[in-house]
C-alpha cells in the first residue's frame, strides 16, 4: 500500500501522524490475528477444557509445590502472560488473556533431565484429550466431563483391589515358606490332575438343532386325559340337568379321544388324529362351560370321581398283594418235577441208586464222629426246598478254605425227607459232611413242651388261614397279607428257637437261611467274640426303619413295659448262636414265655423275627454289616458293590431267585451255584422249556 505524502501545514501534519498510527495499529493487529487466529469452537473448547482441568492440577500443585519435575521452571515463567486474539461469530475481534498460572494448570512442562517415560501417565491422556477438543464442538466439553467423572474410582472397587493384593501377597509368602516335601505333594497333584484331564469334545449341544429336540414329551397325552375328565364332569351334569344334544356329544368326544390316546404315554405315540381330537373336544367343553359351568356342582363331581379312582387304587393294590403272595407259595413246575424225580429214585433203589446208597451208608459211618466234634464248623439249615438248601450248601464250600471241616445239618419235614436225602446221597459235596434229619423224628418235639406247635395245631389258627368268612380273613384285609402265608404254619419254622434241643453236644453253630447264598469263608464268624451275647446278627434298622415299633404292637402294655420302641432290630438268616450261653439264659424258655402271651396275636403278627426280638433282646452281639447283604428278595435297588462284597447274601422276600418272580439282576448270583450238570436239573427245567 503507497501512502500519501504529509500535508505542508504542521497541524495538518499532526493530525494525519495520528490517522497513521491508528492504521499501523490495526494492521498490527490483523498480522497478529493470522499468526494466532482460531476457529471459535476450537478456541472456547481449549480454553474451556484447560479451565476445567484446572482444579485438578490446581490442588495437586498447592498441595505439593515443589514435588514434580520442572517445577522450578515453572516458578521462572509465573509472570508470564500470553494473549490469545480469536474473531466471534460476527467476525470481530475478541482478545482472551492467559497467565502462566492458568496455562501451566493444563499443560506438563517439559525437563530435559529426565527421560520421557517418568513424565505421568495424564500427559498422554491430556494430549489425546486436546487433540479430540481441537478436532470437536463445544458438546464435547460435556461429553468429556461426564467420563471423567464416570471414570473416578470407585470406593468398592478399590476396597476390592487392596482385598485381591493383600491376598496376593499372603499366597506369595505361604508359597515361600512351603517345604520341600509340601511342594513337592503340590507340583504331583497338579500333574495327575493335568494328565487326568479330558478336554476333548464329547458333544456339541444346541437346542436350536433339531437332533436336541424333546421328542418324549407327554404334554399331549396330558392334556387330552384332562379333558377326558372335565368332559365326564359336564356329561354326568349334562344328563342330570336334561341336556342330551350336549349330553351325546360330550361321550362322542370322550370316545374318539380315548381311541386317539390308545396306550399311547408320550405324545410321539399318539395317533396322527390326536390332535384333531383334542381340538374339537376343546371347543365341545368351551360349550358346555357356557351351558352347565357351576363351581359347586363341578367341585361335587370331581370330589366324587376322586374318591372313586381311590378306592379302585386300593382294590388293585389289595389284588396285586395277593396275587404276589400266591405266586411266592406256589412251587414252580420244575421244581416240583426235581422233588417227584429224587423221591422216585429214592425208594425204588435200582441200578446205580443202590450204588449211590452203599457209597452213602459207609461216608455215613465215617462222617458219624463229625457230627458232634466241637473243633469242627457246624451249620443249621432248615428247609423242605431241596434245590435252595442244596445251593446253600455247595456255595458254603465252594468258597471254604478248609471244606472238610465244615459239617451241614440239615432237617426237613416228612415230605420232602426222601427228596433231600436222595440229592445228597447223588450229589455229595465232598469233601464236607451232610447229615439229612427228618424233623417228626424229634420225640422231644410235641404239643405239651412246645407251645408254638399247639397254637399251630389250633382250630383257631386254621380258620384265620382258610376260611374266608372269619373277620380277619383275606376279604376283610385288615390284617397284612405278608403275614397269612401258610409257611408260617410249618413248625419248620420256628425250629431255630430249639438248637440246643437238636445239637446238645455243640458249643456253637451257624444258622443258615435257605434263601441266601454264601459268597466267602465264613469260617472267621467262629473267632468273633460275641462278648457274652447269645446271638450274632446283622443290625437293619436304619433312621425309622426296621425298629423294634416297626414289628411290635406298643399299645399292649406288655410291650410298651418291657421294650424300647426305638431299639434297633436285626435280620434273621445269618446268624452265629453260642450254645453255652444258650443253655445258660434259658432262652427257649424265654420263648415259650411270650409266644404263650401271644396265642391271640396281640402282641405281634405271625412270624418268627417278631418273637426273636423280644427273645434276644439285649442278648444280641451286632456283626459288621459285610457278614449279610439283605434285600435281594423284594428290592431292586440293593447297591452292587455291597451284594459283591457281602460274606453272604439274603433273598428275603417274595421274589425268590427260584421263582419267575425274582429280580433279574440278582438270580446270577444264586443260578451259578445251581448244579446244572445234574440229570435230574436238566430233565425238569428242559421240560420248562
Amino acid at each position: 500500500m503507497a501512502f500519501p505524502s504529509l500535508p505542508p501545514n504542521p497541524s495538518s501534519a499532526a493530525a494525519w501522524r495520528r490517522r497513521s498510527g491508528l492504521v499501523a495499529l490495526l494492521l498490527l493487529l490483523l498480522f497478529l490475528s493470522f499468526q494466532v487466529v482460531v476457529h471459535v469452537p476450537s478456541v472456547r473448547s481449549a480454553v474451556s477444557r484447560r479451565l476445567f482441568s484446572d482444579h485438578r492440577h490446581r490442588a495437586a500443585r498447592e498441595a505439593s509445590p515443589r514435588s514434580c519435575p520442572g517445577c522450578g521452571d515453572l516458578q521462572d515463567v509465573e509472570d508470564f502472560n500470553k494473549t490469545i486474539a480469536y474473531t466471534d461469530q460476527d467476525g470481530r475481534i475478541k482478545l482472551f488473556k492467559v497467565t502462566a498460572r492458568e496455562f501451566a494448570s493444563s499443560s506438563i512442562w517439559e525437563n530435559p533431565l529426565l527421560p520421557r517415560d517418568s513424565y505421568p501417565a495424564a500427559e498422554i491422556q491430556e494430549t489425546v484429550e486436546e487433540q479430540q477438543l481441537a478436532a470437536g464442538s463445544e458438546a464435547n466439553i460435556v461429553s468429556t466431563a461426564a467420563v471423567s467423572a464416570t471414570q473416578r474410582p470407585d470406593p468398592i472397587k478399590l476396597k476390592r483391589e487392596v482385598f485381591r493384593r493383600r491376598r496376593k501377597e499372603q499366597r506369595i509368602q505361604e508359597l515361600l515358606q512351603m517345604d520341600k516335601e509340601a511342594e513337592l505333594q503340590l507340583r504331583n497333584a497338579a500333574t495327575n490332575s493335568s494328565r487326568n484331564f479330558d478336554n476333548k469334545v464329547k458333544v456339541s449341544y444346541n437346542i436350536w438343532r433339531q437332533e436336541f429336540h424333546h421328542t418324549n414329551t407327554d404334554s399331549t397325552v396330558k392334556l387330552m386325559i384332562d379333558q377326558i375328565i372335565m368332559a365326564k364332569v359336564y356329561a354326568t351334569i349334562a344328563r342330570s340337568q336334561n341336556e342330551p344334544d350336549l349330553y351325546a356329544s360330550l361321550m362322542k368326544c370322550i370316545k374318539e379321544s380315548k381311541a386317539a390316546i390308545g396306550d399311547a404315554h408320550m405324545d410321539s405315540e399318539l395317533d396322527s388324529s390326536a390332535l384333531e381330537r383334542a381340538k374339537a373336544m376343546g371347543h365341545v367343553l368351551s360349550s358346555a362351560r357356557d351351558v352347565l359351568y357351576n363351581s359347586d356342582e363341578v367341585s361335587r363331581r370331581l370330589r366324587v370321581m376322586l374318591q372313586s379312582a381311590e378306592l379302585n387304587i386300593d382294590t388293585a393294590k389289595k389284588q396285586n398283594t395277593f396275587l404276589v403272595q400266591h405266586a411266592a407259595k406256589t412251587v414252580p413246575m420244575p421244581l416240583h418235577c426235581l422233588h417227584m424225580q429224587l423221591i422216585t429214585d429214592y425208594h425204588l433203589r435200582d441200578g446205580v441208586i443202590k450204588e449211590y446208597f452203599q457209597a452213602a451208608a459207609l461216608k455215613d459211618e465215617e462222617d458219624k464222629a463229625k457230627l458232634d466234634d466241637r473243633s469242627l464248623y457246624h451249620y443249621a439249615i432248615f428247609s423242605d426246598n431241596v434245590l435252595a438248601a442244596s445251593v446253600v450248601v455247595r456255595s458254603t464250600v465252594t468258597n471254604a478254605k478248609e471244606p472238610n471241616k465244615h459239617v451241614f445239618h440239615i432237617v426237613t419235614d416228612k415230605l420232602n425227607f426222601a427228596a433231600m436225602k436222595m440229592w445228597f446221597i447223588s450229589h455229595s459235596p465232598r469233601p464236607a459232611t451232610v447229615h439229612v434229619e427228618n424233623i417228626d423224628n424229634f420225640k422231644w418235639l410235641n404239643s405239651s413242651y412246645c407251645l408254638v406247635m399247639r397254637q399251630l395245631e389250633s382250630a383257631r389258627l386254621k380258620e384265620f388261614y382258610f376260611k374266608a368268612h372269619d373277620p380277619s380273613s383275606l376279604s376283610d384285609g385288615t390284617e397284612n397279607l405278608k403275614y397269612r402265608n401258610p409257611k408260617y404254619l410249618s413248625m419248620l419254622n420256628h425250629l431255630r428257637f430249639y438248637m440246643p434241643e437238636i445239637h446238645p453236644k455243640l458249643d456253637k453253630i451257624l444258622f443258615l437261611d435257605d434263601d441266601v447264598v454264601v459268597q466267602k469263608d465264613l469260617t472267621p464268624l467262629w473267632d468273633v467274640d460275641l462278648k457274652g451275647m447269645v446271638n450274632g446278627a446283622v443290625e437293619t434298622c436304619k433312621e425309622s426303619f426296621h425298629r423294634f415299633d416297626t414289628y411290635l404292637n406298643f399299645s399292649h402294655p406288655k410291650i410298651s413295659e418291657n421294650f424300647d420302641p426305638r431299639a434297633c432290630g436285626w435280620a434273621f438268616g445269618m446268624n452265629m448262636f453260642d450254645l453255652k450261653e444258650w443253655k445258660k439264659r434259658n432262652i427257649t424258655g424265654i420263648y415259650h414265655y411270650w409266644q404263650n402271651l401271644n396265642e391271640d396275636r396281640k402282641l405281634w403278627k405271625l412270624g418268627t423275627l417278631p418273637p426273636g426280638l423280644i427273645t434276644f433282646y439285649n442278648l444280641t452281639h451286632p456283626l459288621d454289616h459285610t457278614w449279610h447283604v439283605l434285600g435281594l428278595g423284594y428290592d431292586p435297588a440293593v447297591d452292587i458293590a455291597e451284594i459283591e462284597n457281602a460274606a453272604v447274601v439274603h433273598y428275603n422276600g417274595n421274589y425268590k431267585p427260584w421263582l419267575d418272580l425274582a429280580v433279574s439282576k440278582y438270580k446270577a448270583y444264586w443260578s451259578k451255584y445251581v448244579d446244572v450238570d445234574s440229570s435230574h436239573i436238566r430233565h425238569c427245567y428242559a421240560s420248562k422249556q
